[in-house]
């Protein structure tokens, strides 16, 4: 793909980094954004460049936040000895919808697996440990996509807090095998969640 202009080609190489984006997808929005008043797409550049310098994470559950602390560890109506443990924001965003949780969550930032070389240490497991192993947790909830590298992580997890004075549960299965959480629509997430099973019921069912 030939660009008459430097400043164009540099924008379409930049745009087609992003997931599922091509150069033709690229060019199209590059050339809407030409199509625009300056400051639209101004506003627009200002406001990834502000995202991407501004946003933090949460201390406490490592949600994505505007300040050290999110909103949902922040709200003291939230039940703080209630943890949910999700893979990344979307599934937060998800299980908020269903109106169905008011406990915490905690952000894994990923799952263990080994084919991606992604490891325990790689993701924020030692941090839910130690709110357990503090006793600032009466219940965690596994909330993790049913797949091989899900259910791994689950239980590693388990295994590592089984010896603590905690509850261990997870959500009931009305969710499909493979599924995440996100694509799930939200009455059968928040009825799965309400209808949770401890976990060592699910490691019977699928022995």
């Amino acid at each position: 793909m030939e660009f008459s202009s430097k400043l164009i080609e540099k924008a379409v190489n930049e745009i087609s980094n992003l997931p599922g984006i091509g150069k033709k997808t690229a060019l199209r929005l590059v050339l809407h954004l030409l199509k625009q008043s300056e400051s639209q797409s101004v506003n627009l550049a200002n406001a990834i460049s502000e995202m991407r310098l501004k946003v933090n994470f949460c201390d406490n559950c490592h949600n994505i936040s505007d300040s050290d602390n999110c909103e949902i560890c922040s709200n003291p109506r939230r039940d703080q000895g209630l943890i949910c443990v999700v893979e990344d924001i979307r599934d937060v965003m998800a299980i908020e919808k269903t109106s169905s949780f008011n406990g915490l969550y905690h952000v894994l930032g990923g799952k263990i697996s080994p084919l991606d070389g992604i490891g325990p240490d790689d993701i924020n497991i030692d941090s839910l440990i130690e709110k357990v192993k503090n006793n600032e947790i009466r219940e965690v909830i596994f909330a993790l996509s049913t797949t091989m590298e899900g259910d791994t992580t689950n239980f590693y997890i388990f295994r590592k807090i089984s010896k603590f004075n905690v509850l261990t549960s997870t959500i009931a299965r009305g969710i499909s095998i493979g599924d995440d959480l996100e694509y799930t629509d939200e009455v059968t997430l928040g009825r799965s969640i309400v209808k949770r099973i401890p976990f060592e019921n699910s490691l019977r069912s699928t022995s």
